[in-house]
C-alpha cells in the first residue's frame, strides 16, 4: 500500500466478505498514515460540484463584497476570514508567520445543550454568516453539508468494525455532531512569501475525521509519513480524501494515527501565478462527547495515553490557539512579478 490508498467503497453493502475486506484496509490505512482516499462514496457529484463552483464564485468577489460576512471577531467559528488571519502551526505551539489562504466556513443549525456556557455555546452555536452573492450559496453549503455529514457517519460504522466494535458503536457520540464544512482558498502569489511562511502551516486536524475535496493538479498538500518525510497527496475530486484526527487518535490510544499535513506554496513562477482551492468536512462529535480509550485498544498492561477529554472543549482550545488578533510577522516583503 502506498501511503495514501485508494479504497472503493462501492461493494460495502453488497456482501458481507467485501464489507469486512473494506474495513481491513481502512485498519492498515489508519495505522500507517491515518490517509486514505475513497471512491464510490455515493455522494452526488452534482452535489459536490454545485458547492465547488458557489465557493469559487464568492472568493471571486471583491473584497469589500466578502468582507460583509466576515467573521465579526477573532475567535467567531463561522463566516468569511480574510488572508493572513490563521496560523495552522500555532495550534502545535510552534510560531510562524500566517498563513497565506483565506476561507469560508459554515457549522450546524442546533441549538446548544443548557449545560454549556455562554461563551463556550458562542463558538459552537453561532449563526452561520451567509453570502447574498451567489444567489444560491446557502443552499448548495447546506445540501453539501448534509450529504457529506451523512457520508462520515457511514465511515463511522466502517471505523467500528475495523475496530472490532460493534458497527453503530459511534453513534451515541454523534447524535448533534458539531462538523464544520470549509472552502480554503489560495490566492495566486503576488509577492514572495516571508521566511518559513506556507499556504498553511503544519497541523493535524482537531476532530474525529476530515473529508477532502481537492481539485486536479499541483494542489501543495502534503503529509508527513512515518519516515518523516514529506509526500504529496494526489487524489482530487470526486474522490474524496479522508484523514484522522486528533480524537480519532485518542480514541485509539494511538493505535491510529493524526498524522500532520501542509500546503505548501509552489515552486514555480506559473505555479505561484494559479489560485487554488480545496473544500473540507471536518467531522466533530457532539459537544459533550467524552473521548477516552476504546475497549479494543487499551495497552496489554491496561493503561491509556491520553487524558480523557470532551470533543467541544477540545476543539474550541484548538481552534483559538490558531487565530490571530493582530499581526505578529511584520517583516519587509519583495514583490514578485508573476
Amino acid at each position: 500500500m502506498s501511503d495514501i490508498p485508494l479504497i472503493d467503497l462501492s461493494q460495502q453493502f453488497e456482501n458481507s466478505d467485501a464489507e469486512t475486506r473494506i474495513a481491513e484496509q481502512i485498519d492498515l490505512a489508519c495505522r500507517r498514515s491515518g490517509f486514505f482516499a475513497v471512491r464510490g462514496h455515493g455522494i452526488p457529484e452534482k452535489v459536490i460540484d454545485h458547492c465547488w463552483q458557489v465557493s469559487h464564485d464568492f472568493f471571486a468577489l471583491s473584497e469589500e463584497e466578502k468582507l460583509k460576512v466576515k467573521m465579526p471577531f477573532a475567535g467567531y467559528p463561522y463566516g468569511f476570514a480574510a488572508m493572513e488571519e490563521e496560523t495552522l502551526s500555532r495550534s502545535r505551539g510552534e510560531q510562524a508567520p500566517p498563513d497565506l489562504k483565506e476561507n469560508f466556513s459554515a457549522g450546524p443549525k442546533t441549538s446548544p445543550p443548557a449545560e454549556i456556557s455562554a461563551d463556550e455555546a458562542l463558538f459552537v452555536f453561532s449563526e452561520n454568516q451567509w453570502p447574498q452573492e451567489p444567489p444560491d450559496f446557502q443552499q448548495a453549503w447546506e445540501t453539501c453539508y448534509e450529504a457529506m455529514s451523512l457520508f462520515s457517519g457511514r465511515l463511522m460504522k466502517l471505523f467500528a468494525l475495523a475496530l472490532k466494535l460493534p458497527q453503530n458503536y459511534f453513534e451515541e457520540y454523534l447524535r448533534q455532531p458539531i462538523s464544520a464544512l470549509r472552502s480554503n482558498h489560495y490566492p495566486a502569489l503576488l509577492k514572495t512569501p516571508l521566511e518559513g511562511q506556507l499556504r498553511a502551516g503544519a497541523h493535524s486536524d482537531y476532530g474525529s475525521l476530515t473529508l477532502l475535496f481537492q481539485e486536479e493538479g499541483l494542489s501543495g498538500l502534503e503529509i508527513l509519513n512515518r519516515q518523516k518525510e514529506w509526500v504529496p497527496v494526489k487524489p482530487c475530486k470526486p474522490d474524496i480524501i479522508v484523514n484522522l484526527g486528533d480524537l480519532m487518535e485518542r480514541w485509539t490510544n494511538g493505535h491510529w494515527v493524526s498524522t500532520l499535513h501542509r500546503v505548501v506554496t509552489p515552486d514555480s513562477k506559473k505555479a505561484s501565478s494559479h489560485s487554488r482551492m480545496s473544500l473540507a468536512f471536518f467531522q466533530q462529535p457532539d459537544w459533550d462527547a467524552r473521548i477516552e480509550c476504546l475497549p479494543t485498544c487499551v495497552d496489554p498492561d491496561g493503561t491509556a495515553k491520553y487524558p480523557v477529554v470532551t470533543s467541544g472543549r477540545h476543539l474550541m482550545e484548538r481552534f483559538h490557539s490558531t487565530v490571530l488578533n493582530e499581526p505578529q510577522f511584520i517583516t519587509k516583503r519583495e514583490d514578485r512579478q508573476t
